[in-house]
């Protein structure tokens, strides 16, 4: 099997019926397999799959177990060279996954590639994220960058040129292509798994960080390109509840990754921005 897509899903049926009529429309001369794993919706998502996509292999589950889990419920079953975790509002072109298949084969470097993404209007999405210091993290919990948006420039990669192929710390987790041989030579495991720890946010950065530390490298490439409806199911969220995951993730990131105390001070900031907001 060349490709396994796997898709996790939490109330965007419409947009799920969108991408996975795309990827019926795929061209290109490899074999691929389809999961849906449905994080317990309540807007029909898992009868959609059944009634209008059979072959697509379902998991339906009774509560929702946040993206990590969920994914690596896929990735056990998967028999594919390539894993590409694919949100579920995204639309990929006609050409947009053998592109990206026939460039990750010829690019065996790349433990981990994105193609380039665009909004509804055709404009670039700006994906690729420098590793999480202490400093820009700091600035996020502080709520900085709503006054000086600049002090995030170097996170954010903002000179980053999205028209040419280039080695990067991260990209978005809405189109992450997983090249499973690369990965088993780095890590000597035979599954990529994510980070269970994370229920969502930061798990993506986690995995390209642990590639990084293994020897792999992630790569971003224009040579194909996919339509990102851009957080659909994460905008569901109330305010308050997505907080608590970015600050919940983030903490974990630290304290996986950073030094001890800057896992504290970041916790202790947190502490005092959601008493502030309480009150």
């Amino acid at each position: 099997m060349d490709l396994s897509i796997i898709i996790v899903s939490w109330n965007v049926k419409d947009k799920l019926r969108r991408n996975l009529q795309a990827l019926e429309q795929s061209r290109g001369d490899f074999t691929r397999e389809i999961f849906v794993i449905d994080n317990n919706s309540t807007d029909g998502s898992a009868t959609l799959v059944r009634q209008e996509f059979p072959a697509v292999k379902l998991i339906a589950n009774d509560k929702n177990l946040g993206f990590a889990a969920a994914n690596n419920q896929a990735i056990k079953s998967a028999t594919g060279n390539f894993l590409l975790l694919l949100n579920p509002d995204m639309q990929v072109e006609p050409d947009t996954l053998s592109k990206m298949l026939t460039w990750a084969k010829a690019n065996p470097q790349a433990t981990v590639s994105g193609c380039k993404l665009i909004d509804e209007s055709g404009k670039i999405i700006k994906q690729v994220r420098r590793f999480p210091k202490f400093f820009d993290q700091l600035m996020v919990t502080l709520k900085v960058p709503h006054l000086l948006p600049q002090v995030l420039n170097k996170y954010l990669a903002v000179n980053f040129n999205y028209e040419q192929t280039a080695k990067v710390d991260s990209i978005r987790g809405s189109f992450f292509m997983i090249n499973r041989v690369s990965w088993q030579k780095i890590s000597q495991q035979d599954m990529p798994l994510l980070d269970e720890r994370y229920f969502v946010w930061f798990e993506e950065v986690d995995f390209c960080r642990q590639v990084d530390k293994l020897g792999g490298e992630v790569w971003y490439t224009p040579t194909a390109r996919c339509l990102d409806y851009v957080g659909q199911s994460f905008k569901q969220v109330k305010l308050k509840s997505r907080q608590e995951y970015v600050s919940d993730s983030m903490l974990k990131y630290f304290k996986k990754w950073g030094q001890k105390w800057e896992y504290w001070v970041l916790k202790i900031c947190w502490s005092v921005i959601k008493t502030f907001v309480r009150q």
